[in-house]
């Protein structure tokens, strides 16, 4: 594993970014769906985090946009990709922790994902059903987690409001 450096998003790293969820996924929906992200109100400057390569150029995404659980503000992770070269290295770790990181410096509180079981605990995120959280659609109950980013303040009940882009 590396020493990975991270930092936000700038508008300069607008095409890395898009080339890095392309390439980590196999249709355009992800890019599309990040690039819709930034017009959209649930985006929210900082909270779109890069990790860099050795020459600065950013290789590992994530970002966090804003969602509601019930009517209680929250953050939705959505997508984290690495380009396939540096999977495996740490580099999609950093990012997600970079960008938790950020949400709670900003006094952010909760935060959902809707992804693979077997990656997102290492964060911190358990099954959001049970929390009493779940969605309108129908999804494996394993591939929905929360987490809550200040032990003073509970995760939320309620059904996951996520931003238009995401068509849910």
């Amino acid at each position: 594993m590396r020493n990975w450096i991270t930092r936000a998003e700038t508008s300069a790293d607008i095409p890395a970014v898009r080339a890095i969820v392309l390439a980590a996924f196999e249709t355009p929906l992800e890019a599309d769906l990040v690039d819709a992200l930034r017009a959209d109100p649930a985006w929210i400057e900082g909270l779109s985090l890069v990790a860099t390569d050795e020459h600065g150029t950013p290789v590992g995404h994530a970002l966090l946009t804003r969602c509601h659980i019930g009517d209680t503000p929250a953050l939705c992770l959505a997508p984290v990709a690495v380009r396939p070269e540096y999977q495996r290295t740490g580099a999609g770790s950093a990012a997600v922790r970079a960008a938790l990181a950020a949400a709670g410096s900003r006094g952010e509180r909760h935060v959902v994902v809707l992804g693979h079981p077997a990656y997102y605990p290492r964060f911190g995120f358990t099954r959001a059903s049970a929390h009493g959280i779940g969605l309108t659609i129908d999804v494996p109950d394993e591939a929905l987690m929360a987490l809550s980013l200040d032990a003073d303040h509970p995760l939320p009940h309620g059904t996951v409001r996520y931003a238009a882009p995401f068509g849910i």
